[in-house]
């Protein structure tokens, strides 16, 4: 970026900071009291920021005596685009302003729900805990902004305003606006952040500059300030997408000797690369990390200009990463791009359906690039390559140079890796390779420091940036913090299962949210088809609200977990082996797996007020079975349970396990696990192997139920005349219910799997050993 670039990028984050200012109890326009907090409290007084600042609103612009190009008019042009995609009008709203108005919830309009959610007064931090939704509306008072107030110009006053500290100004803004509205007129939703209005703002205006540029525009007045209406058809901007194929087969695809540890490796070592492939192309398109709308899982979706230049850009590092892949890991890895070119109109929906039909466009590029990876020249490439050794990895299966212990120099420093990945905060990107270090696209190396060796390499030639993990930290290059799922409580697949009570197994969950992209293309309709909500600015919040879900709070989640049949409250005996912007993959101690999953179920729902849901699988293994096995089949039930109707499902063990989970809690649990767990209580002399016996009549192979041989088994285990009286009554209760419950079939499986989980529970090591 050029130092003008980067005055521009720091003014459009900083230009509303004085909306803090203003509800704090200054009683000027916000325009002009941000500018004099910026310049008198935090010390900034570069004249192009300030003018940002000061002029980004038309009232005061129109009669400003600044230059034809100041950067104001890029400003105030991204942030009537902003605005304008943020705001929109309620369905009753009244005149005027209340500038005590918590955040609304971006829930309250999605997939048809109508609510009045507002957040809790806080900044965004793990120590304060998950902040949900909640009916009570809790005021921000004018204390509260001071406080606010007082961290901004702590953290403001440490920060250098150059390129190599833009991204810890964008930390820090997130941390202290994430839950503050934007707008407090009482006629608008008040549910897009101060501080996704902010970045939104800077990603605009950073796309507007590189445009004029390109098409030799100087005069930034008369075409950003006197034919706006005209402009906003024009197509500025691009909506782009990269995808990265094979994370699957790449992160499963590994033998079991130290398993957990390489799983948790690879998945981390996946997400750092594509942050850093993300951050590589906004470095070389002179962008910053305001331009990224998302990212997760593999994908993500950055705002850029619609310039010759920047396609060229985006083209050509494609090509260079492909290539890499191709150098380092073969066929394993690739990555599809997808454009589409885009105008302020679409990105504020209008006409009515352009903005989903961006992700449509950019949807079909990256298929089309998946089904054609690779020309002519690659494909003879691949064909008459060398190999870089002659023996086979015993881990990634790859054949490289392996050392005495049969593991590529990879191999190994994902092992060293996975225990970094719990243990440190910092993780650096540097040029110059060295022991340990794992490579990256464009010939870098990633390493792992502590917080006095990490400021020691800031200084050193070969540092390129440093990814923070779950923790805000301001310092030169800082790419960003990286919300990160770390939690777990044992190391191996082995100490999971001694931990598991009853039967000695782990098990796996694979799950994701449903209907995610559906969500985002088109989940701000009303259920009238009133789509006035679907804008850039809720898609952004809303995927940003996500990631905090499933890499920030699902920590917290699984460390203060509810009581259930299957553990205890407090922590689970489970590890995260990976958690992206809507999927997760745990394993542990089986029993803690399957109370992991009802804890972040009724925590998402309890976060998305109902409207996002998620569907998965579980499978419970011997703690040695072979990993990419346990992945592909809990692959194949989470599809089992994405493939019923409606979703929002389970399945466990195997594909006549799927139950909504309504019924699981419900009908499986509450009424059926509980009334054999009661029978057995109480009649203590029947055994397990009562049940089993009940297991193999009703789950038989052929699908066809034996009523007759059923029936003569209950009648036969029927208690003497000389039994006692809370026993008789007893299996006379249980007894009837499980001939009602056979009749029927989906209460037939219903009980089948409740009788599993209870052998499963209550098995003992001595009956394992037999």
């Amino acid at each position: 970026m050029t130092e003008n670039q980067v005055r521009l990028t720091i003014g459009a984050l900083l230009h509303d900071v004085g909306k803090v200012i203003y509800r704090t109890g200054d009683g000027r326009n916000h325009s002009a009291s941000g500018k004099d907090y910026l310049e008198n409290e935090v010390g900034i007084k570069d004249n192009l920021i300030l003018e940002s600042i000061a002029y980004h609103h038309e009232s005061n612009l129109k009669n400003a005596k600044i230059a034809d190009d100041s950067y104001a008019y890029i400003t105030y042009y991204a942030d009537n685009i902003a605005a304008s995609a943020d705001r929109r009008e309620k369905a009753e709203g009244e005149g005027g302003f209340d500038k005590k108005v918590p955040l609304a919830s971006v829930f309250n309009i999605l997939n048809g729900n109508s609510q009045n959610y507002h957040y809790s007064r806080q900044i965004l931090d793990i120590e304060n805990g998950i902040n949900y939704p909640t009916e009570e509306r809790v005021d921000l008072p004018e204390d509260f902004y001071k406080k606010i107030r007082q961290n901004l110009t702590d953290c403001l006053k440490q920060i250098n305003y150059t390129e190599e500290y833009l991204n810890s100004l964008l930390a820090v803004l997130e941390s202290n606006l994430s839950y503050i509205p934007s707008s407090t007129s009482k006629k608008e939703m008040e549910d897009i952040s101060l501080y996704d209005h902010m970045k939104i703002t800077a990603a605009l205006a950073q796309c507007i500059e590189h445009y004029l540029v390109e098409n030799q525009i100087k005069n930034y007045r008369e075409k950003l300030m006197m034919k706006t209406e005209k402009l906003y058809d024009e197509k500025m901007f691009v909506l782009y997408s990269m995808d990265i194929s094979g994370i699957q087969k790449f992160i499963y695809t590994i033998n079991s000797e130290g398993a957990l540890r390489s799983l948790r490796a690879r998945s981390f070592y996946l997400e750092i690369m594509m942050e850093h492939i993300i951050d590589e192309l906004l470095e070389q398109l002179s962008l910053s990390r305001a331009n990224l709308i998302y990212s997760g899982g593999g994908h993500c979706y950055l705002l850029v200009p619609n310039t010759v230049q920047s396609k060229k850009i985006i083209q050509r590092k494609e090509e260079e990463t492909n290539q890499w892949l191709l150098d380092t890991y073969g066929i394993a890895l690739y990555v599809a791009g997808g454009y589409a070119e885009c105008s302020a109109n679409d990105l504020k929906n209008n006409p009515t359906g352009s903005y989903s039909e961006l992700y449509r466009k950019v949807s079909r590029m990256i298929s089309e690039k998946k089904s054609h990876r690779y020309g002519k020249k690659e494909l003879i490439a691949l064909n008459t390559q060398k190999t870089k050794g002659e023996r086979e990895c015993k881990v990634c299966r790859r054949i490289a140079a392996v050392s005495e212990n049969g593991k590529c120099n990879i191999c190994r420093n994902l092992e060293k890796m996975s225990g970094n990945i719990l243990y440190e905060n910092f993780f650096i990107v540097q040029s110059e390779i060295q022991e340990d270090a794992l490579p990256l696209p464009g010939e870098k190396y990633l390493i792992a420091d502590n917080e006095a060796g990490t400021k020691k390499r800031m200084e050193t030639a070969s540092y390129v940036r440093c990814y923070t993990k779950n923790r805000l930290f301001t310092g030169k290059r800082v790419a960003t913090k990286l919300w990160v799922g770390d939690y777990t409580s044992q190391d191996t697949f082995e100490e999971f299962a001694q931990k598991a009570k009853g039967i000695d197994r782990i098990a796996v969950l694979r799950a994701d949210v449903d209907n995610l992209g559906k969500t985002f293309m088109s989940g701000f309709v009303d259920k009238k088809g009133d789509d006035r909500y679907v804008t850039l600015s809720r898609t952004a919040t809303l995927s940003r609200q996500l990631s905090l879900f499933f890499k920030y709070y699902i920590s917290s989640i699984l460390g203060d977990g509810e009581e259930t049949r299957f553990g205890n409250t407090g922590k689970r005996n489970i590890t995260i082996v990976y958690s992206g912007g809507d999927d997760v993959f745990l394993a542990g101690a089986w029993n803690d797996v399957i109370a992991a999953f009802i804890d972040l179920h009724k925590a998402l729902e309890r976060f998305s007020q109902g409207q996002i849901k998620i569907s998965g699988g579980i499978e419970i293994y011997p703690a040695k079975y072979p990993v990419h096995v346990m992945a592909e089949q809990t692959a194949d039930l989470e599809e089992k349970s994405k493939s019923i109707d409606g979703k929002n499902a389970i399945t466990l063990f195997d594909e006549t396990g799927t139950y909504t989970w309504d019924d699981f809690l419900n009908q499986v649990m509450k009424e059926k696990f509980e009334t054999v767990n009661r029978f057995m209580e109480i009649t203590n002399g029947y055994g397990k192997g009562f049940l089993y016996h009940l297991l193999i009549i009703l789950r038989t192979e052929d699908g066809r139920f034996n009523r007759a041989r059923y029936v003569y088994y209950l009648s036969r285990m029927e208690p003497d005349e000389n039994s006692d009286e809370n026993k008789k009554e007893a299996y006379k209760r249980f007894s009837r219910k499980m001939y009602e419950w056979a009749e029927d079939l989906k209460d037939r499986r219903q009980i089948i799997t409740a009788i599993y989980l209870y052998v499963y529970l209550n098995r003992t090591s001595e009956e394992e050993e037999k």
